[in-house]
């Protein structure tokens, strides 16, 4: 009878000690946690990039958190008590068996998150600095509409004025903006046009764009009309891509474009404010562009604001006591 019962106290032990080895966190919850963490920051940013454009329209001082690091921290600490005693049954000896069994465990969950506020020179060099022109003719290249990008991203090309409703630079485009974006996109669409870099030395380079020589009938007329707008000569075929409102030549696309604070400034531009705001001069009223051949321009964003709150939107925010 003491044998079995040695054998079972020392077969629970082996159980027990298979179950504690067995019980790892770390493979299991990477899974959940990244997912997690993902949906978190990502609503996070929406969010922080939601109040920042309701603050900009009503000429409040935005404000930009980053999220530095996100540290996740486990421990499980795990002590079991085995104890056992057997006596002999004979006279005098106090005879019965006595066994106990004492356990605990611990489990610790330490995330860490750091944050840095975005201000002095990280806040000039990527949000207020204009964006290269080469880079969004990259986007362009790579597969971007390029009616979005030059509506989201520059306020000029060779004269002709995108619209902008950043506070007191606030202003429609210009009549020939929009028809020319169009005819832009059919002919990206097209591919007839493309662009490349060419190497003036070992530090400096030019961006050259450039349209193809064969061009089917029915794209013709949008090409000349293009370059017709841009002041291009109808005869070349490659064109130097400058930073600037103006060209100096018929051989040049100069591309005034935008930084990040004002694209953002011009999409909150599209924020529709509470009537009762503009009344009290917290806020200009929206503005509306002007139809292109009887249509408005759609808008680039949707914001709307109510006194409460949204049930099915993307992302809601409160300031002053509305919902936007």
């Amino acid at each position: 009878m003491i044998l079995t019962n040695r054998f079972c106290s020392a077969a629970f032990l082996l159980l027990i000690t298979g179950l504690t080895g067995c019980a790892s966190i770390g493979p299991r919850f990477l899974a959940w946690d990244r997912y997690d963490y993902t949906n978190a920051i990502a609503d996070s940013w929406r969010n922080q990039m939601l109040l920042n454009m309701v603050k900009i329209r009503y000429a409040d001082a935005p404000v930009f958190l980053d999220v530095n690091s996100v540290i996740s921290q486990y421990s499980l600490d795990s002590i079991i008590n085995l104890n056992s005693s057997w006596s002999s049954p004979k006279e005098g000896f106090g005879g019965g068996n006595i066994f106990g069994i004492g356990g605990v465990g611990r489990y610790f969950d330490r995330p860490t998150i750091t944050y840095s506020p975005m201000s002095g020179e990280m806040f000039a060099q990527r949000l207020m600095n204009p964006i290269p022109p080469p880079s969004l003719l990259t986007m362009i290249q790579t597969g971007f509409p390029i009616d979005l990008v030059f509506r989201l991203c520059i306020h000029a090309t060779n004269g002709t004025y995108n619209r902008y409703g950043g506070g007191a630079r606030a202003r429609p485009a210009d009549p020939e903006f929009y028809p020319l974006l169009e005819r832009m996109r059919k002919v990206q669409i097209a591919g007839i046009m493309g662009m490349q870099i060419k190497k003036i030395d070992k530090e400096e380079a030019s961006l050259e764009l450039f349209f193809r020589e064969k061009v089917d009938p029915a794209m013709e007329a949008d090409v000349l009309a293009t370059r017709k707008v841009l002041g291009l000569d109808p005869l070349a075929r490659e064109f130097k891509v400058i930073y600037g409102s103006f060209s100096t030549s018929n051989k040049e696309i100069a591309i005034l474009t935008r930084s990040v604070l004002e694209i953002i400034a011009d999409l909150a531009s599209y924020i529709e404010v509470p009537d009762v705001h503009v009344a009290e001069k917290r806020v200009n009223p929206t503005l509306t562009d002007p139809p292109v051949a009887g249509t408005p321009p759609v808008p680039l964003i949707c914001i709307h604001s109510s006194q409460e709150r949204p049930s099915d939107a993307f992302v809601a925010i409160p300031y002053q006591s509305y919902w936007f």
